[in-house]
């Protein structure tokens, strides 16, 4: 592969230190319909360079895909912005990606990118609302959403569930894939993903923890209505359901 062509897919499909380059980017970018655009499209530029070149991926590129995955979902055990947060993860989500560069289609491979990029996609407008609220989206910053906001929680939580690829949304059909993939011509990369995985689970866990237990901030704001809380109910249901459709070529 050409390193003109490497440096390209490495900054779509991230490679670090390429990788800093979106998430400068979407730090920069404050708007949340910009957000949601480089979320949902930032990896398809990558697939589409890939796959107009005839050639393999080196094993060694495997290697530095899952060492950056791995290095990002481990610093997202310390981040407290929820936006910061939400692109790290999707760093260390997108650069698994090279791992089904080889053996998959480029309209299977986008339909993957987009599975995995949409929860964090909803997960960019709740950070907006949250902002919108309180001024900042941090975690431990104030607590107890549950008590306060109950339906933005509930709505969250599921989010955030979706994001780390729990079953039955997308990722957790593409991690099963990856893992089954690789048990036996690569070992050591399944046991990298499976630590990636808790390593996405614990920083999941300790999002939502900051945010929603704890007591009731006293500050008043409005929760979702009706019409918000059902628009992200139906996303959330059409993700299932695109999971379990994906699971059928997956698995």
């Amino acid at each position: 592969m050409p390193d003109i062509y490497l440096l390209l897919v490495g900054l779509f499909l991230p490679l670090f230190p390429l990788s800093m380059v979106f998430n400068a980017l979407f730090d920069r970018v404050q708007h949340v319909v910009l957000r949601s655009i480089l979320l949902a499209g930032w990896p398809h530029m990558g697939i589409a360079i890939i796959h107009s070149i005839d050639t393999g991926v080196p094993d060694w590129l495997i290697a530095w895909a899952l060492v950056t995955s791995f290095l990002y979902a481990l610093r997202m055990l310390a981040l407290r912005g929820v936006g910061q947060w939400n692109s790290f993860l999707a760093t260390s989500m997108w650069a698994m990606l090279w791992l089904m560069t080889t053996d998959m289609s480029q309209n299977m491979l986008h339909m993957y990118a987009l599975g995995i990029s949409a929860p964090l996609v909803l997960l960019a407008f709740l950070s907006a609302g949250l902002e919108k609220r309180f001024g900042a989206a941090y975690t431990d910053l104030y607590g107890g959403l549950a008590q306060s906001i109950p339906r933005l929680s509930g709505v969250l939580v599921v989010v955030v569930l979706a994001a780390i690829a729990t079953p039955l949304f997308p990722g957790f059909f593409i991690m099963l894939k990856l893992i089954m993939d690789t048990s036996v011509a690569m070992p050591v990369a399944t046991f990298a993903l499976l630590g990636i995985w808790l390593l996405w689970s614990w920083a999941g866990v300790r999002l939502l923890q900051g945010l929603i237990v704890g007591p009731a901030s006293q500050t008043a704001v409005a929760d979702f209505n009706l019409l918000s809380s059902w628009s992200y109910v139906i996303a959330l249901i059409a993700l299932m359901l695109s999971g379990i459709y994906l699971s059928g070529g997956l698995l």
